[in-house]
């Protein structure tokens, strides 16, 4: 799985929002705590706030916040956000993909692993990342040493 750039930021700066609660945080504040492009991130606020998933107020009081409890947005729901579908393939859902012959079982490859993907992207929330306690079925995969190894890149 690859995350892209606005993904990342969209989540760092979605943990920022989790940690200030009810309290607007401006984009400029946000940029320099997470260390991304001002205009980059901004951008990015606007995707999550038309996904329903921030509030924002102009002006000196003005800011952005989550438009619901950190509790009630997966990471999933940003990623969605930003991104679209967890998995595609071609552009396509894994289960309108279809493939001939020896290839046939792929299709429920790619429909395991975005069940996969979802067990761990739904289940985990923003308070579980701005509170650093993740739940016990991620925290025992990353125990597994195998987890930290970068897989070949051939």
């Amino acid at each position: 799985m690859r995350l892209s750039a606005r993904v990342d930021y969209a989540l760092r700066a979605a943990a920022e929002l989790a940690v200030a609660g009810s309290h607007p945080v401006t984009a400029v504040q946000l940029a320099e705590a997470q260390q991304i492009p001002p205009k980059f991130l901004e951008n990015i606020l606007g995707q999550l706030r038309r996904s329903g998933l921030v509030r924002s107020q102009r002006g000196p009081e003005g800011g952005y916040w989550l438009a619901r409890p950190a509790e009630r947005i997966s990471l999933a729901d940003i990623i969605r956000a930003i991104d679209g579908p967890l998995l595609g393939v071609r552009g396509e859902r894994p289960e309108h993909v279809g493939y001939e012959g020896p290839a046939r079982s792929l299709q429920e490859v790619w429909i395991a692993l975005r069940a996969s993907e979802r067990a761990i992207l739904e289940r985990v929330n923003l308070a579980h990342i701005a509170e650093g306690e993740l739940p016990d079925s991620v925290r025992v995969l990353t125990e597994d040493p195998s987890a930290w190894e970068s897989g070949s890149l051939i």
